[in-house]
Protein backbone atom coordinates (compact mmCIF):
# COMPACT_ATOMS: atom_id res chain seq x y z
CA UNK A 1 0.00 0.00 0.00
CA UNK A 2 2.12 2.89 -1.31
CA UNK A 3 1.12 6.76 -1.81
CA UNK A 4 3.95 8.51 -3.87
CA UNK A 5 3.41 12.31 -4.37
CA UNK A 6 5.83 13.80 -7.83
CA UNK A 7 6.21 17.15 -9.43
CA UNK A 8 8.67 19.51 -10.37
CA UNK A 9 11.42 20.60 -8.14
CA UNK A 10 9.73 23.61 -5.02
CA UNK A 11 6.21 22.66 -6.25
CA UNK A 12 5.79 21.93 -2.36
CA UNK A 13 5.97 17.88 -1.88
CA UNK A 14 8.08 18.39 0.80
CA UNK A 15 5.80 21.26 2.48
CA UNK A 16 2.55 18.31 1.17
CA UNK A 17 4.40 15.64 3.06
CA UNK A 18 5.27 17.58 6.00
CA UNK A 19 1.82 19.05 6.59
CA UNK A 20 0.26 15.47 6.16
CA UNK A 21 2.40 14.07 8.81
CA UNK A 22 1.12 17.02 11.25
CA UNK A 23 -2.48 15.90 10.76
CA UNK A 24 -1.39 12.42 11.21
CA UNK A 25 0.99 13.42 14.19
CA UNK A 26 -1.17 10.67 16.69
CA UNK A 27 -0.23 7.67 14.76
CA UNK A 28 3.28 5.91 14.77
CA UNK A 29 4.97 7.58 12.08
CA UNK A 30 8.66 6.07 10.59
CA UNK A 31 10.62 7.91 8.47
CA UNK A 32 12.04 11.61 7.55
CA UNK A 33 11.64 15.11 5.55
CA UNK A 34 14.07 17.07 4.57
CA UNK A 35 15.15 20.83 5.00
CA UNK A 36 16.71 22.65 2.48
CA UNK A 37 20.41 24.47 4.84
CA UNK A 38 20.24 28.02 3.91
CA UNK A 39 22.47 31.49 4.56
CA UNK A 40 21.93 34.65 2.72
CA UNK A 41 18.95 33.01 0.35
CA UNK A 42 21.60 30.59 -0.73
CA UNK A 43 20.59 27.00 -0.37
CA UNK A 44 23.94 25.37 0.70
CA UNK A 45 22.65 21.94 1.39
CA UNK A 46 19.92 19.49 2.59
CA UNK A 47 19.23 18.19 6.19
CA UNK A 48 17.29 14.38 6.59
CA UNK A 49 15.41 14.96 9.90
CA UNK A 50 13.36 11.84 11.08
CA UNK A 51 9.89 11.70 13.03
CA UNK A 52 11.44 10.80 16.19
CA UNK A 53 13.96 14.02 15.93
CA UNK A 54 16.83 12.92 14.70
CA UNK A 55 19.02 14.78 12.08
CA UNK A 56 22.56 15.10 10.14
CA UNK A 57 23.54 17.03 6.99
CA UNK A 58 22.88 14.06 3.97
CA UNK A 59 24.08 16.81 0.95
CA UNK A 60 26.15 19.77 0.86
CA UNK A 61 28.14 22.20 -0.93
CA UNK A 62 31.34 21.81 1.21
CA UNK A 63 31.12 18.12 1.27
CA UNK A 64 33.32 15.61 -0.92
CA UNK A 65 31.94 13.52 -3.52
CA UNK A 66 29.94 12.14 -4.32
CA UNK A 67 27.91 14.56 -5.65
CA UNK A 68 24.79 15.63 -7.11
CA UNK A 69 24.95 18.49 -8.99
CA UNK A 70 26.82 20.89 -6.86
CA UNK A 71 26.30 19.12 -3.62
CA UNK A 72 28.62 16.38 -1.75
CA UNK A 73 25.77 13.62 -0.48
CA UNK A 74 26.99 11.93 3.06
CA UNK A 75 26.08 8.19 1.91
CA UNK A 76 27.07 7.23 5.54
CA UNK A 77 24.45 9.32 7.01
CA UNK A 78 21.57 8.01 4.28
CA UNK A 79 22.94 4.98 5.37
CA UNK A 80 22.05 5.20 8.95
CA UNK A 81 18.57 6.66 8.45
CA UNK A 82 17.72 3.70 6.47
CA UNK A 83 18.86 1.33 8.51
CA UNK A 84 16.28 2.47 11.26
CA UNK A 85 13.64 2.16 8.23
CA UNK A 86 13.76 -2.05 8.69
CA UNK A 87 14.07 -1.50 12.43
CA UNK A 88 10.51 0.08 12.87
CA UNK A 89 7.78 -1.83 14.25
CA UNK A 90 6.34 -2.69 11.37
CA UNK A 91 2.75 -3.80 12.52
CA UNK A 92 1.67 0.05 13.85
CA UNK A 93 3.82 1.91 11.84
CA UNK A 94 2.65 4.21 8.51
CA UNK A 95 6.23 5.41 6.63
CA UNK A 96 6.69 8.97 5.35
CA UNK A 97 9.70 9.26 2.72
CA UNK A 98 11.13 12.53 1.65
CA UNK A 99 12.18 11.82 -0.79
CA UNK A 100 13.07 8.92 -3.28
CA UNK A 101 15.46 11.47 -5.23
CA UNK A 102 19.46 10.68 -6.72
CA UNK A 103 21.01 11.62 -3.96
CA UNK A 104 18.94 9.34 -1.39
CA UNK A 105 19.38 6.69 -4.02
CA UNK A 106 22.83 6.26 -3.60
CA UNK A 107 22.81 4.74 -1.05
CA UNK A 108 22.24 0.60 -1.62
CA UNK A 109 20.62 0.81 2.51
CA UNK A 110 18.47 3.21 1.29
CA UNK A 111 17.41 1.49 -1.65
CA UNK A 112 16.78 -1.76 -0.43
CA UNK A 113 14.96 -0.89 2.52
CA UNK A 114 12.33 1.60 0.44
CA UNK A 115 11.95 -1.46 -1.90
CA UNK A 116 11.15 -3.76 1.17
CA UNK A 117 8.85 -1.21 1.99
CA UNK A 118 7.02 -1.32 -0.93
CA UNK A 119 6.53 -4.71 -0.83
CA UNK A 120 5.16 -4.23 2.94
CA UNK A 121 1.73 -3.95 3.85
CA UNK A 122 2.11 -1.13 5.81
CA UNK A 123 0.96 2.21 4.41
CA UNK A 124 3.82 4.15 2.79
CA UNK A 125 3.76 7.77 1.47
CA UNK A 126 6.66 8.80 -0.25
CA UNK A 127 7.57 11.80 -2.41
CA UNK A 128 9.57 11.06 -5.62
CA UNK A 129 11.95 12.83 -7.92
CA UNK A 130 9.91 13.86 -11.46
CA UNK A 131 13.02 12.75 -13.02
CA UNK A 132 15.80 10.80 -11.94
CA UNK A 133 15.86 7.07 -13.86
CA UNK A 134 16.95 3.98 -12.36
CA UNK A 135 15.57 3.04 -9.18
CA UNK A 136 12.95 6.47 -9.47
CA UNK A 137 11.86 4.82 -12.02
CA UNK A 138 11.02 1.82 -10.84
CA UNK A 139 9.64 2.91 -8.22
CA UNK A 140 7.16 5.30 -10.35
CA UNK A 141 6.44 2.33 -12.28
CA UNK A 142 5.13 -0.40 -10.53
CA UNK A 143 1.63 -1.16 -10.97
CA UNK A 144 1.20 -1.58 -7.16
CA UNK A 145 1.52 2.22 -5.85
CA UNK A 146 -0.66 5.09 -6.80
CA UNK A 147 0.64 7.88 -8.15
CA UNK A 148 -0.20 11.42 -7.25
CA UNK A 149 1.23 14.49 -8.87
CA UNK A 150 1.41 18.08 -6.60
CA UNK A 151 0.79 20.80 -8.67
CA UNK A 152 -0.16 24.39 -7.65
CA UNK A 153 -4.01 23.63 -7.59
CA UNK A 154 -3.71 20.09 -6.07
CA UNK A 155 -1.08 20.95 -3.43
CA UNK A 156 -3.30 22.48 -0.70
CA UNK A 157 -5.87 19.79 -0.85
CA UNK A 158 -3.60 16.99 -0.69
CA UNK A 159 -2.69 16.68 2.85
CA UNK A 160 -6.10 15.86 4.16
CA UNK A 161 -6.44 13.76 1.19
CA UNK A 162 -3.34 11.85 2.44
CA UNK A 163 -4.57 11.58 5.49
CA UNK A 164 -7.96 9.67 4.09
CA UNK A 165 -6.16 7.75 1.96
CA UNK A 166 -3.47 6.44 5.10
CA UNK A 167 -6.80 5.74 7.16
CA UNK A 168 -8.33 3.67 4.82
CA UNK A 169 -5.23 1.70 3.87
CA UNK A 170 -4.78 1.16 7.80
CA UNK A 171 -8.83 0.38 7.40
CA UNK A 172 -7.20 -2.33 4.70
CA UNK A 173 -4.39 -4.07 6.49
Amino acid sequence: MSLLLTGRPGIGKTTVLRAAAHKLAPLHLVGFYTEEIRANRERLGFRLVTFAGEHAVIAHIRLPPPRVSNYGVDVAAIDRFAAALGHAPGRSAVYLIDEIGKMECMSEAFVDAVGRLLENRRPLVATVAQRGGGFIDEVKDRGDVELWHVTLTTRDSLPDRIVAWVHSAIRDC
